[in-house]
Formats: C-alpha cells, structure tokens, sequence
C-alpha cells in the first residue's frame, strides 16, 4: 500500500486524546513516525506503544505543559525534541471556556492565550530554523471557526482563535520563500473531551447537533494536507460558508443570526 508519509517525522501537540490523537493515529496510518506532546505521560505512553504495534512506525513522546514556554524551551534542548527533524508539526493543543467575558476569571484568558497563542508561538520558533536548513517543511495550526466567526460566552476563545489565523498569515508569507507551508484548521464544534471544560452545562454539542464534526474525518482532511498542503481546511462546509457572509455583512449577521450564535 502506497503510504506517502513513510519516514517522515510528524509532531502533534494535545496529541493524548480527542482531535490529536485522531490525527496522530491517521498520519502513522499513512507511514509517518511520531513525536506525541501533551501534558498526560501515561496516555501518551499508551498511544506510543499502540501506534508502534499496529501500524509499525516508530513512535516517541514528551510529556510537557504546552503553556509552560520554560518547559518548552527544556523538553527542545533534550531528546527527542533536540535531535528530531520534524518534516511536519501540527499545533493542536488548546482549550475554551464557554462564559460571558465578565463571568470569565482574568486567569483563564490568561492561561488560554498562553496554551492556545503563546505555547502554539513557542512550540513553532525552535521547529523553524531546522526546517530552513532542510529547505522545507510543513507547520499546522488548528485554529477554529470562532477565530472566524464571533459569537456570545466565546468572548476570550475566540480571540485566542483570531490571533492564531493573523500569526498564521503572517507567518505563512515570511516562510514561504523557504518551501516552508503553513496551514490553519478551522473546525466548527468537534465530538471531544474539549468540551468537557468548555461547556459547564453539557447540552452545547446536543444543540448544535448538525454541526458536529468527528475528530476521525477532521484528522483525516488534515493528514491529506500533509501530502497535499493547502493554506487552509474549514468544516463543516456549510458553516464556513456562514463565515463567509459574516465577513462581508458582520452587522447584519449578528443581527439575523444571533438565535443561532447563541448556542451556548
């Protein structure tokens, strides 16, 4: 079986469970090796020893605080990190919380833009440099349809979201003449244990229920894109669509679809 990924080396952050463990699981799938970061050493434990057994790629992992940038910058001066020629690195680690602005503690934005922006920042600086020396590469931010579309008790999150696609774009244009592709994911809500944190009430995925996205389908459009890079993946498609709208008519859609945004 053709398995255009075979011996490449692919890094995902939040890689222990829901959206990252999915895109990790596919990318081995395809032939790639693995480098899982996340914050839970055992599931990453029993990820590395279920990725080598099935699809028999090779498989490490770094147990590390992706908002923590002192553990960063410690976990890329030791193997693997160290010594690792990461042909792809996907940013995937992150987390929301679904409450107005004013209900939201000044803590919790603070630890959001520092997991969600800062610790996507701090994860990428270090891969840079030994992709241009490679002369290429690839960078996958996930991102979200909220950093597209703003909507009630998403105040914080969706600024987190908004700040991934402007660095992206940017960043994307400076290392470009590098052959070094930058791709942002913008999902609507996906069926994981993101929600858990983000939404108290537990009814938000049952209300948004035609929108929801299994992590298996995003995973498998974003592996596509490790072969195939595009600047960006949006799903749901219809969703996307709506953002497109937002855009080009922002005070007319808060207007009209306010019963929609807030779903919360």
């Amino acid at each position: 079986m053709h398995q255009p990924l075979r011996g490449k080396t692919v890094a995902v952050t939040g890689a222990s469970r829901g959206l990252g463990k999915a895109i990790a699981e596919r990318a081995a799938q395809e032939g790639a090796n693995l480098i899982l970061i996340s914050r839970n050493e055992g599931k990453l434990a029993a990820l590395k020893t279920e990725i080598e057994n099935f699809y028999h790629v090779r498989a490490e992992y770094v147990a590390l605080d992706v908002g923590k940038r002192d553990q960063i910058e410690e976990a890329f001066s030791r193997p693997p990190l160290r010594d690792a020629e990461i042909d792809v690195l996907v940013n995937n680690a992150g987390f929301g919380l679904f409450k107005s602005f004013e209900e939201t503690p000044l803590e919790i934005a603070e630890a959001m833009f520092s997991v969600n922006v800062l610790g996507m920042m701090a994860m990428t600086k270090p891969v840079i440099s030994k992709m241009k020396a490679r002369g290429g590469g690839h960078i996958i931010n996930i991102a979200s349809q909220a950093g597209k579309i703003s909507t009630p008790k998403s105040s914080v999150y969706s600024a987190t979201k908004k700040a991934v696609l402007g660095f992206s774009d940017s960043l994307r244009m400076e290392l470009a003449p590098y052959s070094i592709h930058v791709t942002t994911v913008n999902p609507g809500p996906i069926a994981t244990g993101f929600f858990d944190f983000a939404d108290e009430s537990g009814e938000y995925l049952e209300k948004v229920g035609r929108w929801v996205l299994k992590p298996e389908e995003v995973a498998e459009r974003i592996v596509k894109s490790m072969v195939k890079p595009v600047r960006e993946i949006n799903l749901p498609s219809l969703m996307n669509a709506g953002a497109k709208l937002y855009n080009l008519f922002p005070g007319l859609s808060e207007k009209l679809a306010r019963p929609l945004f807030d779903k919360k």
